[in-house]
Parts: C-alpha cells; structure tokens; sequence
C-alpha cells in the first residue's frame, strides 16, 4: 500500500509522519523505517524505528531511491512500514518521474508486502491525477 501526503510547506506533514511513525512502532510486529533528508528528526522519532538520512548515503533522483528503497526490502524482509519525509527534496521536482515513481513504488509494496508513506510538499493541483486513488490532502 502507497499512501501520499500532501500539502503545502507548514500544512502539518511532518507532525502527521511523526504521529504515524509512533503509530507503526506501536502496532508492527515488524521494523518500521522512517527516510528523511538531513537530520532533522531525530529527537521527534521513536528509537524503536529506523531513522535513516538519504545525504548519508548519497541518495538523489527517483531512479536512486527506488534502488534504495528497493534494498531496504530485499536486505529486511520483516519491513512493515516505510515512512518518507522530503520526498521531492530526494528525487526531484518532476511530477512525471515522481508518478512513474510511485507506480514503481506500488508493485514493490505489494510484492514486499511493505507500506510505504511518502511527505510531498507540493500544491495538489500539482500531483499528476493518476494519483489521485493514493493521496491524502492536508
């Protein structure tokens, strides 16, 4: 399952992620994975999920970070849960790469069995309407 979270920069998102993150700590019998770029929440986020910052790994462009991403469930298959802050900070601002991305993204949630949540902080009219079945508006 893909879910998308979008809205405006200061619309909440990140308040939301850390919510959601607290949540999956709590009801996962898995690991929960939250991705972000630059340190930033590293006192917000439980250290019973794995906090991970994509500058540490060099990670830039949707290509990169489906590989990524992509590892993280072939190298751990007890991941439940992926949680995304930045996303187009890390891949990029084209909408079209970021829908063929998250198409991508899709089959690899379904094959992992794996939830992914991704952060966009875009204007919705932005967000191409092909994903529209997976966005949640703030």
């Amino acid at each position: 399952m893909v879910t998308l979270i979008i809205g405006k920069k200061g619309s909440g998102k990140t308040k939301k992620l850390i919510n959601l993150a607290a949540e999956a700590v709590q009801n996962s019998k898995g690991n929960v994975v939250v991705i972000e770029k630059g340190a930033k929440l590293t006192y917000d986020v439980s250290h019973k999920a794995r906090l991970i910052d994509t500058e540490q790994y060099g990670i830039s462009g949707y290509e990169a970070f489906f590989g990524f991403l992509s590892g993280l469930c072939a190298g751990n298959y007890d991941v439940t849960d992926v949680l995304v802050d930045s996303t187009l900070k890390i891949g990029g601002q084209d909408f079209s790469a970021f829908a063929q991305f998250i198409e991508k993204i899709n089959v690899l949630a379904t094959k992992s069995e794996t939830k992914f949540t991704f952060l966009v902080s875009a204007d919705e009219k932005d967000i191409p309407a092909s994903l529209d079945a997976v966005t949640v508006k703030l």
